[in-house]
């Protein structure tokens, strides 16, 4: 198995591995070239849509935008992100339809080792995350490695989610606790 399929399938891999690193260049690459563009500018889609295959068409990313390979974040229809955000995508990130990801929201997957011995070592694991459809993520919202996010669910500026949040709840704080039940 390579350090590619190691890490999009939760196993602990080398991050120094050549091909890891090449897939990284060409996002970053990518994500600069972002970074001089606006949602108007020319060949802003043709760029987003290299940098993330599949992105739909009615779905948008604000620049700047950060992320370390973008092939498997996936985008469901109708979908917003706003400026400054980072997904580090070693692990899948899957955010769903008519969502709206407020400013400088933060996406993690990789998980470090928990012993320091490991810790010093160039190895970590990715643990996938999951937003549900019609989700709202205020500004600064970090969600951690492995968290899935219901839908219909908002989450309050600032929030960091380290748990899963069942569907239809209201979540803030840190860490991200579920205030209210969003049901009509």
């Amino acid at each position: 198995m390579t350090e590619f399929e190691k890490m999009r399938n939760q196993q602990l891999y080398c991050f120094e591995d050549p091909d890891l690193l090449a897939s990284t260049t060409r996002a970053n690459e990518l994500c600069a070239q972002l970074s001089t563009m606006t949602l108007a500018s020319p060949e802003y889609r043709h760029t987003i849509e290299t940098l993330i295959p599949g992105i739909p068409k009615s779905s948008a990313i604000n620049p700047p935008f950060h992320c370390d390979h973008g092939n498997d974040i996936t985008i469901g229809e109708h979908t917003f992100i706003n400026y400054d955000c980072i997904m580090l995508d070693g692990g899948y990130i899957k955010i769903g339809a008519h969502c709206k990801i407020g400013p400088r929201c933060h996406f993690f997957t990789p998980q470090h080792p928990i012993d320091y011995q490991e810790r010093i070592k160039p190895v970590e694991t990715c643990l996938p995350i999951n937003i549900g459809d019609n989700c709202w993520l205020g500004g600064g919202v970090t969600v951690c490695p492995g968290v899935t996010i219901g839908p219909r669910c908002i989450i309050a500026a600032g929030s960091v989610v380290i748990r899963d949040i069942p569907a239809d709840s209201l979540a803030a704080g840190n860490p991200a606790i579920v205030k209210k039940t969003l049901i009509n």
